[in-house]
């Protein structure tokens, strides 16, 4: 069984995935076996891990799946490799409101060492007080060191090493100030993989100041086994279909692999379709738009008339999650308020000219969606709904903390969709 760590920061933006991507392709360039996951509801992040490491890389979602499932995956995705790398989600603590959740819920339940990256570009001795209080604040937490991030020079080094060392902290490694290591983005997060021509320059470099030191060998040696071992995953989201075709493009890459897995390990023979090629789903029992960017080729893809018909003469089942739900509708009203054309199959209009944030983890329950088990997800877009007609409505939705968010998503008979991203049955 592999051994495992969990790569963890105070805040967000501190130079986790950074670490993380240079990481896995240093442990590539030594020929040491290595998989990797990502904490919560991220569809980004493991890309670029799987682009740093040459591996498939799983997500991980406390929340979501469950302690028992959790252990299951972690077991299931790490067997036959040398380490199993964990990339957390936001602050260390930071979770659900009301709910566990968090990148240390995590470590916790697979009683995996933590290394917490700290952003240390504007810190002095005061980083001691920072680091001790994330050390201290759980005691069933298991702090293996620190890795520095934009660290100024030989004498901020000093500095923050000696504050450190006085409350016996292991710097695991320390990364300097590279401009060249920021980070584009954009409104849903950071410019996917298949996007960043500079990809790899920014991983070979990131991998370049991770293995400049010891930090490769301080994570083999602080990595350690998953000891609270569960082998059997109860809550796999069952099939839409025993035949899936799924839309997968730059338009369409919102899909989580732990979830296309599930659905081949239950018998379903998956197909994908490009509707940014203009092809059209295979006939299957089922098709299944994912979210993504559509927003960002409206124009395109309403012009793409073999998609469209494709989608309006499927004779089985349609689902679609956030962008694909918006496709599935009337009209599509891009950034600048021009509107495009859609399949016109959900009386719905959606809106980038009106934007709004909705954020959060999902409680779903089942009113004619295509699954009767209770259900967990997120929704995270800026889109609203312009105008919608009448149709039953897909979900009942809660939050993590239990309040009631009411009904959402549609149905017009075999065609159906919501904003929401389905991550797992609910834990059982």
């Amino acid at each position: 069984m592999a051994k495992g760590i969990i790569l963890a920061a105070p805040n967000s933006a501190s130079g986790k995935t950074l670490v993380t991507l240079g990481l896995l392709r240093a442990l590539k360039n030594r020929g040491i076996s290595a998989v990797s996951a990502k904490a919560g509801p991220d569809y980004i992040d493991p890309a670029f891990h799987a682009a740093a490491s040459g591996k498939h890389c799983i997500n991980l979602d406390y929340w979501a799946m469950g302690h028992s499932s959790v252990n299951a995956r972690a077991i299931e995705h790490s067997n036959g490799s040398d380490i199993f790398v964990i990339e957390g989600v936001m602050g260390l603590f930071d979770g659900p409101v009301g709910a566990e959740g968090s990148t240390a819920d995590l470590a916790i339940a697979l009683n995996l060492p933590v290394v917490l990256v700290v952003d240390a570009a504007r810190q002095g001795q005061s980083i001691a007080a920072l680091v001790q209080g994330f050390r201290d604040h759980q005691t069933q937490l298991k702090l293996a060191g620190v890795v520095l991030n934009r660290v100024a020079s030989d004498r901020h080094e000093a500095i923050l090493r000696q504050s450190l060392n006085k409350i016996d902290v292991n710097v695991m490694g320390v990364l300097r100030q590279i401009d060249s290591l920021e980070w584009p983005s954009r409104h849903l997060g950071l410019i996917q993989a298949q996007e960043n021509q500079q990809l790899e320059q920014f991983i070979e470099t990131a991998c370049r100041e991770v293995a400049r030191e010891t930090f490769v060998d301080n994570i083999l040696e602080q990595a350690a086994k998953i000891t609270n071992q569960t082998q059997e995953i109860t809550n796999r989201v069952p099939p839409l279909a025993q035949s899936i075709a799924i839309a997968r493009d730059d338009a369409f890459s919102f899909c989580y692999p732990h979830l296309v897995e599930d659905w081949r390990k239950q018998g379903a023979e998956i197909s994908f379709f490009s509707p940014l090629a203009d092809e059209k789903p295979t006939q299957s029992g089922a098709c299944f738009l994912p979210g993504g960017y559509p927003e960002l080729h409206a124009g395109k893809l309403a012009a793409n008339s073999q998609f469209l018909s494709g989608l309006r003469n499927f004779q089985g089942l349609i689902y679609g999650e956030c962008g694909g739900y918006m496709v599935l509708g009337d009209q599509l009203i891009d950034k600048q308020g021009e509107s495009h054309a859609m399949a016109g199959l959900l009386p719905l209009t959606t809106s980038f000219a009106q934007r709004k944030l909705s954020l959060g983890y999902r409680a779903l329950k089942s009113l004619n969606a295509p699954w009767a088990m209770p259900l967990r997800g997120h929704e995270f877009h800026y889109s609203t709904i312009h105008s919608q007609g009448e149709g039953p409505p897909l979900f009942h939705a809660r939050d993590a903390a239990g309040s009631q968010l009411g009904p959402i998503g549609q149905r017009v008979g075999n065609v159906m969709g919501s904003y929401a991203h389905v991550i797992s049955a609910a834990p059982q």
